[in-house]
């Protein structure tokens, strides 16, 4: 028995034909009658307001009907090296990985396709960056089709294509073409950083163990250079610092390095400056901060310095008795030879007696008192 099947493409739609599953055609919009057997014809429709044509049949299409296909949709296909950004209405809707086919229907929604190279190089300009920054959603192996990193005021940054480093990056955001080789930026402080060098044990040249902590200032003149000539530039600095403290420390007495501390920021920044220098690391300064000894070492370093300032305290007394001896061995030589300087010393004498007697009784008048003195001084 045969039967009649209806099928009606809307005016915003486009039709696939299939009968007995096979693909026979495309459908324009329209109303289609088929006779045969029951359900022997079907028909898949697809808005156009939607561009996109996603089906297990691209692949054949493309290749069995490349003429008609060309006249129904836009084709983009990428090569190897290549990737396709897709507008629809000028506004950026995809991005199409390299050795990627779609397609696009004809219709309402213009489209538009933008092609990059990448053997002409990865980087994309600021602006299309932003703009494609809503697509950057993940596709093929896990990957996003951009790599954007923003590099800050006073940072550089350093570029690596496939594990190999290819240049350096100023401050600003920078984005790449991530389909292809594997890019990756390592941002790299410039600015003037602080390196602590923490307690340090290292015994002195008289066997003194001492625990010392050390403050570098240092900053990077060549980021690209010292990352080429060191796996890690900053422990690289911090060993040789290790070292240069240690020389320092273990080749001076316990005396010496107390009477001069300075002596081992001397000795270190001699053997870290100029080295770094060389690649691209300006060691800006170099600095001591503790030397701490151990307790019974301190305990007796106490009593050392207490005999020494009681010794000092002994000079500086008997310095002042001798002066105060010598002051009155003159005072007496004056006196010897002057009656009016005796008489005042008399005097001086009597006033010092009088401020300690609460009462005096006088007999025979001030000159008896005076001469009697006198008398009794002789």
């Amino acid at each position: 028995m045969l039967f009649s099947q209806k099928f009606i493409v809307l005016k915003h739609e486009r039709g696939l034909l299939f009968r007995d599953g096979d693909f026979l055609q495309f459908l324009e919009p329209g109303t289609y009658r088929f006779h045969g057997l029951r359900s022997r014809y079907a028909v898949e429709t697809f808005d156009l307001a939607s561009p996109l044509f996603e089906h297990r049949l691209v692949d054949y299409l493309v290749e069995a009907q490349r003429e008609i296909v060309e006249q129904l949709f836009t084709l983009v296909e990428t090569g190897a090296n290549e990737v396709a950004v897709v507008y629809h209405n000028e506004r950026a809707a995809e991005i199409v990985a390299p050795t990627e086919r779609r397609l696009y229907w004809k219709g309402p929604v213009s489209t538009r396709v933008e092609r990059f190279d990448l053997d002409e190089g990865l980087e994309l300009d600021g602006q299309l960056a932003k703009r494609l920054r809503p697509l950057d959603t993940l596709f093929g192996l896990g990957r996003r089709p951009l790599y954007s990193q923003e590099v800050p005021d006073g940072h550089v940054g350093l570029l690596y294509v496939e594990g190999r480093l290819t240049g350096t990056l100023e401050s600003g955001l920078h984005a790449f073409w991530n389909c292809g080789p594997s890019v990756r930026v390592d941002v790299m402080d410039l600015r003037v950083k602080t390196l602590e060098v923490q307690g340090q044990e290292i015994l002195t040249r008289d066997k003194v163990s001492l625990r010392v902590n050390l403050t570098a200032t240092y900053r990077y003149v060549d980021a690209e250079k010292a990352v080429r000539a060191a796996k890690d530039p900053l422990d690289h600095l911090y060993k040789e610092i290790q070292f240069g403290l240690r020389a320092a420390v273990g080749t001076r007495t316990l005396d010496a390095l107390l009477e001069d501390k300075a002596a081992i920021d001397r000795a270190v920044a001699e053997r870290v400056v100029d080295r770094f220098a060389g690649i691209g690391i300006a060691v800006e300064g170099v600095g001591v901060k503790d030397i701490i000894l151990p307790g019974d070492m301190k305990l007796l370093l106490g009593k050392v310095v207490e005999a020494e300032k009681a010794a000092q305290a002994n000079v500086i007394r008997r310095r002042e008795e001798t002066n105060a001896t010598r002051s009155l061995l003159n005072t007496a030589k004056v006196m010897e030879s002057n009656a009016v300087a005796l008489r005042l010393k008399e005097l001086e004498t009597l006033e010092k007696i009088t401020e300690k007697v609460g009462s005096l009784s006088v007999y025979g008048g001030l000159d008896g008192v005076l001469n009697e003195l006198v008398r009794l001084k002789a």
